[in-house]
């Protein structure tokens, strides 16, 4: 996919699915989640584009960088996200910016 500006790639449907597919249901890949979203992201079947050099863009500045919680954050139930879902693939269906959507955030 291609991207516009400085952010990295929107990400691809089928990796939005299985990502909240699984934030929604496995208690283990929501720890890697909160853990290493890059990992995780890996899991759901998320390549990260080839064209880095291309677009300007930095390894870091990688979709799981993006959506890296912050240290102390806690990741959102998983009926929050299941409630969410369709904002969330809407949202994570765009160019990413370089924070974590809120809806996959703890309101505690």
């Amino acid at each position: 996919m291609a991207t516009k500006g400085n952010g990295p790639a929107p990400l691809d449907p089928k990796v939005i699915k299985t990502l909240l597919d699984r934030l929604t249901t496995d208690d283990d890949f929501r720890e890697l989640f909160q853990r290493d979203a890059s990992a995780a992201l890996a899991e759901a079947g998320h390549r990260a584009p080839s064209d880095t050099l291309r677009t300007g863009l930095s390894a870091a500045a990688s979709a799981g960088t993006c959506l890296q919680m912050q240290a102390g954050a806690s990741l959102a139930s998983k009926e929050d996200i299941a409630a969410q879902r369709a904002k969330l693939e809407s949202t994570l269906a765009m160019i990413q910016g370089f924070m974590c959507p809120p809806e996959l955030l703890s309101s505690d």
